[in-house]
């Protein structure tokens, strides 16, 4: 049997939405990932304290508290999560990722993409799907360890924390990723 491109392209597909929607956080409603989302906070706060700064510089914030990705040559993952403005959440969106090449593993993190300037927040928001790019500057410090002054004081529209790993795939990067607004 032959399988043609767009075949393989629907299973890749079908393996994002399923790692997706396996993380728990995607069918049970606003509360539930409004939950997740005040816990994954409260980690990020209590494990890297200097990103309470970073979050009271902030705009806004997309908070995703359970980003799954697994990969056998072609990978994929998803998680949903919110973005908070102020200190309240203003929508919810999902995150699909897809990816190819020498991988194999499986792996779990959380992520908060911060909002340095109202220009990068209002291009999110009227964003049908937002795709990361080069405009964003990546701080993904150690267990214990505090973000670097110039993380802090850096001028990126967007600053990405990624922490909080497990698994056995290597590396957690957000290129490829498209966040898309949700009604859960």
């Amino acid at each position: 049997m032959t399988l043609s491109r767009r075949t393989v392209l629907a299973g890749l597909g079908a393996t994002t939405f399923v790692a997706g929607c396996a993380n728990g956080v995607g069918s049970r409603g606003p509360q539930t990932i409004d939950a997740r989302v005040n816990a994954t906070l409260s980690q990020l706060y209590a494990d890297y304290p200097g990103t309470r700064d970073l979050a009271a510089k902030s705009v806004g914030m997309l908070v995703m508290p359970l980003v799954t990705e697994a990969g056998l040559g072609l990978g994929g993952g998803g998680g949903n999560g919110a973005l908070r403005v102020g200190g309240a959440t203003v929508d919810y969106y999902s995150l699909v990722k897809a990816s190819g090449g020498l991988q194999i593993g499986v792996q779990q993190y959380s992520h908060v993409l911060f909002f340095m300037t109202n220009n990068a927040l209002e291009n999110f928001r009227r964003s049908p799907g937002y795709a990361a790019g080069a405009n964003i500057l990546y701080a993904t410090p150690g267990k214990g360890e505090t973000l670097a002054a110039e993380t802090t004081t850096s001028l990126a529209p967007v600053i990405a924390v990624i922490f909080g790993q497990s698994g056995l795939r290597v590396g957690a990067t957000l290129e490829g990723v498209k966040y898309t607004r949700i009604i859960p």
